[in-house]
């Protein structure tokens, strides 16, 4: 198929703008929780840290929705065109956000929330692999860095924003532009996403083989346990904004915006760093992490430390999701589209678990900073992990390598840019 380049920047933005709801949808999560708490909850009133808690598990439920999802469209999908998965999914994320701002009880906006994070690996995924189609040969990694920078770019616009919604408009009202900014993204998609025929030749026994790696799993771990830190800080970082640093509700969103800022700053230097070494990024990135978790827990009552803090915080562990992707992208193999959902399936994995531990750390009266000091022990676990997978596994040592000759190579074919 031929494309000219304003189509092809306008199929990139309709991938990113996917991004950009995922990304709300996920994190705006932390900054409504108390509302939905409130509002929810019975007796909250009565013990607001029992019903945080016990409202936290409305991310461990999105959580384990991308972790049971991401692997099963994927399998399920493994034959069929990116551009068809692209627009079903898409779909799906529009309805089950909208679910997620109309459900009357706790109980059944947990199951929407579990049914809204199912497409959400397997989106990602589809995404990358689309755009390392559309930019073609020797442009891969910049067709995945802008269809997937919608995420980022969420962290610093759209969760402060769906943050500031929820408080002025009612938290519900947050997931209904949720959803709304999906029915605009399957619009785009249909519009202007190129026309590309399934594979025939996949099928799920084929992409289920990646599985029997064990190098596979000790990478996937790595994302499970070592980003269980940062959801265990980031899931509560409401309560900490006003009920550790004493600063008022409106603070909560700038918060969040100096996270997303970080973590967007972060993205790129992590990616620019594993691009030179991967082994490097991680024996740097890692320590930083966790000091930065140890400070936090040390100052975060202290209002200036705690913004210099959110932002390496934020910083220091997006630096390592792109050495950590192309890891497991490569031990993947074959199974390209399950191994890129997989990636954010081992993430979700973390966001569940943190999520869950510092809820029960904080309901047994630990106090809202002692997710951080649980956060040192997960960090400290994926670290060590880290530093066994690159002992046991000294494959390429560059994230380009890893993505483009790995995975995205064979994916570039039947799609060309004209000039018009």
């Amino acid at each position: 198929m031929q494309l000219t380049p304003p189509r092809r920047l306008a199929a990139l933005f309709t991938l990113a703008l996917g991004g950009f709801g995922i990304g709300t949808t996920e994190f705006a999560t932390m900054g409504i929780l108390p509302l939905v708490a409130a509002d929810l909850v019975p007796g909250f009133g009565a013990d607001p840290a029992a019903g945080i808690a016990h409202a936290g598990w409305i991310i461990t439920a999105y959580a384990l929705g991308v972790v049971v999802g991401a692997p099963l469209v994927s399998i399920w999908a493994a034959r069929m065109s990116q551009r068809t998965l692209v627009l079903l999914l898409v779909a799906a994320f529009a309805v089950a956000n909208l679910a997620s701002g109309l459900m009357p009880s706790f109980e059944l906006t947990l199951v929407s929330r579990f049914l809204a994070a199912i497409p959400h690996g397997a989106y990602f995924g589809v995404a990358s692999l689309l755009a390392a189609r559309i930019m073609g040969p020797g442009r891969q990694g910049a067709g995945v860095a802008l269809a997937l920078s919608g995420l980022t770019i969420a962290n610093v616009i759209g969760v402060p924003l769906g943050t500031w919604l929820g408080q002025v408009a009612g938290w519900r009202w947050t997931y209904v532009a949720v959803a709304v900014i999906f029915a605009a993204t399957l619009a785009l998609a249909l519009a202007f996403l190129p026309r590309v025929p399934g594979d025939p030749t996949r099928s799920a026994r084929r992409e289920l083989t990646a599985f029997r790696n064990p190098r596979l799993w000790l990478m996937i771990a790595v994302a499970c346990i070592g980003f269980g830190g940062f959801f265990a800080v980031y899931s509560y970082a409401a309560e900490i904004v006003t009920r550790v640093a004493l600063l008022p509700e409106s603070a909560i969103a700038w918060l969040l915006a100096t996270v997303g800022l970080g973590m967007t700053i972060g993205n790129i230097i992590g990616g620019w760093a594993s691009d030179k070494s991967i082994r490097r990024t991680i024996m740097i990135a890692f320590p930083l992490f966790i000091v930065t978790l140890v400070l936090l827990a040390l100052l975060g009552t202290m209002p200036v430390a705690l913004y210099v803090l959110a932002f390496c915080f934020g910083g220091s562990s997006s630096a390592l999701i792109p050495t950590i992707q192309a890891r497991i992208i490569r031990t993947a193999g074959e199974a390209e589209l399950l191994g890129a959902a997989t990636n954010h399936a081992a993430f979700n994995v973390g966001n569940a678990l943190g999520a869950a531990l510092g809820g029960a750390v904080i309901a047994a009266g630990f106090g809202y900073l002692a997710p951080a000091w649980l956060g040192v022990v997960l960090a400290a676990i994926g670290f060590g992990l880290a530093l066994w997978s690159l002992r046991v596994d000294r494959g390429p040592d560059t994230a380009a390598h890893s993505i483009v000759a790995t995975v995205l190579g064979p994916t570039t074919a039947g799609i060309e840019v004209i000039d018009r």
